[in-house]
């Protein structure tokens, strides 16, 4: 349950958290109710959020949406309205919404942008590098604390395993996912190559697929499926002749991904611009 709007000045009042002002990207939607609920929940001010052109929910009050309270910040049609006077930019969004983002915000006053958004290209990803000259920039494909130190621990299995153990990555969302595999997925497939020291691109097996689709000696594989509501489940398969070794990760509740956006914002928020990843905030 969230706290009243008293009992989120008290936590601010006593010192428990040190409150910003948090704008976000499509504040209608699940993750952005979720993380605008987790804002509010650690004592923070939304000061604004967008939704998309044309949505019914522009000019609604955000607290309204969220919990049923009004806390006077207004759902906006785009950035520039939305983020004037935050301090800080949770995207969990598409790409294009959140490059055209990234291009008005340090102009607004804004110091920091959360990125939960996946399915970024190669070009888009220097487009976010270059943004990140003005902004600290927190991205990943996944801010849960256990699949950030799912991570590490693939990284560290990779390295320690020869390359006559295959590695298969299988993740599972839910049917209404677009990007495939999912950003997760490719985070923890770049943590397995940093550990073979070898870029992700050159070592990534194309989908098995047709009569000739023998699996490659060290290469990482990848398998996606979809289906129902799933929130996100990941396994990464470390496979010799003789053992199987499984890390996997599975998220019981959406939450959780806002619980850790609101930890990178807190710390982003401190921070001078530069491009950082989970593993920064939590030092892992």
């Amino acid at each position: 349950m969230l706290p009243s709007g008293q009992a989120r000045e008290a936590l601010y009042k006593a010192g428990m958290t040190k409150q910003l002002n948090i704008a976000v990207a499509g504040c209608a939607g699940r993750m952005g109710r979720q993380l605008a609920s987790a804002a509010l929940a650690a004592g923070h001010k939304i000061s604004g959020g967008s939704e998309a052109p044309g949505s019914d929910v522009i000019g609604a009050d955000i607290g309204q949406l969220v919990m049923g309270e009004p806390i006077n910040a207004l759902v906006s049609d785009g950035p520039g309205s939305a983020a004037a006077g935050a301090q800080v930019w949770l995207d969990f969004t598409v790409p294009g919404a959140t490059l055209a983002a990234l291009q008005v915000l340090p102009g607004l006053g804004v110091r920091a942008a959360i990125i939960g958004t996946t399915g970024f290209s190669d070009s888009e990803e220097k487009v976010i590098s270059a943004a990140a000259e003005n902004l600290a920039i927190v991205k990943a494909g996944n801010f849960s604390l256990g699949v950030n130190l799912l991570e590490a621990l693939v990284k560290q299995a990779a390295a320690r395993l020869g390359e006559d153990w295959d590695i298969e990555i299988a993740e599972t969302h839910h049917k209404h996912k677009i990007d495939a595999p999912s950003g997760t997925a490719l985070m923890l497939g770049r943590a397995a190559a940093e550990g073979r020291e070898k870029p992700l691109s050159d070592i990534r097996a194309a989908p098995y697929d047709g009569p000739s689709a023998q699996r490659q000696p060290g290469q990482i594989g990848f398998s996606v499926r979809r289906a129902g509501g799933v929130i996100g489940d990941h396994d990464v398969t470390f496979g010799s002749d003789m053992e199987l070794l499984s890390l996997r990760h599975v998220a019981l509740d959406r939450a959780v991904f806002a619980h850790g956006a609101i930890k990178a914002a807190e710390w982003a928020a401190e921070q001078t611009p530069g491009l950082y990843d989970m593993s920064d905030v939590l030092g892992v």
